[in-house]
């Protein structure tokens, strides 16, 4: 897949592009509806599929107060288009001369005059243009006059829910991972590189990788069975999410304890696939209940994975 870093400083010069717009954050497969439908049409003309998607995020520019927690980083959003068939990637670099712009310009020098545009694609609620007053309809007319063909995609139900990022956060946010699987459709993950912790786990019995994510939507406090993904390798692990009040720390941590795994993990990027929550956090009398308790749910981990094998014997 071609990554195109700043469309307004270069022109595209790829045949037929058939393109779509959106932030499509988490790749969902509300997503892929739209992206599958991208990827047939430029197919069918022997043509690029593409995705034009704003860096960062226009809700972080607007309100970074305020701004959403994020599925997916760049890295796993350019891995997840890759795999859905996209053949380009191209962000637009979302400013203040951006947010202005008029949707007929935008129209005029983005969709046309940089990505050279041949058919567009866009989901049921695509807004751009200044105070998004860009909408399908003024697509659909100025098509057209650009010489580029113009297609809606409704939104997906499932179970009659509009599958959505924002709802796909709030199941996250609320440690509900099989509701956001079946969004997603796929297990939730995050991706983040390990920084030096203060060695608590490891004097335990259990060592720990603590993760700095780089995408802000963390599952809620509590403990998970999970998957590492470490240089190509996976590994079972249990994670947990949270302040570990046993041992008073201040600021929310995720930590993995990677069974099986006995390398250095210090500064390597390392992927979390989560399973299945446990149980939420919880405070002990002291260290050696939480030791107990450690151990136990390692165990039940050990066993959740084992079980995996004995029903996908292929996979063991």
């Amino acid at each position: 897949m071609v990554v195109i870093d700043d469309i307004r400083a270069t022109r595209l010069d790829l045949p037929e592009t058939v393109l779509t717009i959106g932030s499509f954050d988490g790749v969902h497969l509300g997503h892929r509806c739209i992206l599958d439908r991208v990827v047939q049409a430029a197919r069918a003309r022997n043509g690029t599929a593409a995705v034009l998607t704003m860096v960062p995020h226009p809700r972080r520019f607007f309100s970074p107060n305020h701004a959403p927690n994020l599925l997916t980083c760049e890295e796993k959003k350019e891995r997840l288009l890759a795999e859905a068939g996209i053949d380009a990637l191209i962000r637009l670099r979302f400013d203040a001369s951006v947010a202005s712009m008029e949707p007929e310009a935008f129209v005029e020098e983005i969709l046309h005059g940089r990505c050279r545009t041949r058919a567009l694609i866009i989901g049921h609620d695509f807004r751009f243009g200044r105070g998004a007053s860009g909408d399908y309809d003024l697509l659909a007319r100025l098509g057209p006059v650009y010489r580029f063909e113009v297609g809606q995609v409704e939104p997906l139900l499932i179970k009659g829910e509009r599958v959505s990022s924002t709802a796909i956060r709030e199941r996250i946010i609320e440690g509900d991972l099989a509701a956001a699987e079946e969004f997603l459709g796929r297990r939730y993950s995050i991706l983040g590189v390990v920084a030096g912790g203060r060695g608590i786990g490891r004097r335990m019995g259990f060592p720990t990788a603590n993760v700095l994510p780089h995408h802000s939507a963390v599952p809620a406090h509590g403990v998970y069975a999970a998957e590492v993904l470490i240089e190509g390798a996976v590994y079972p692990a249990a994670v947990n999410i949270g302040i570990a009040p046993t041992i008073r720390h201040e600021d929310i941590t995720i930590e993995a304890h990677v069974m099986g795994f006995a390398g250095e993990l210090v500064g390597k990027e390392i992927e979390i696939v989560f399973h299945r929550r446990l149980r939420p956090e919880q405070k002990f009398g002291d260290r050696e209940e939480l030791v107990a308790q450690i151990a136990r749910d390692v165990a039940r981990i050990r066993d959740y994975f084992a079980s995996l094998r004995e029903d996908r014997p292929d996979q063991a």
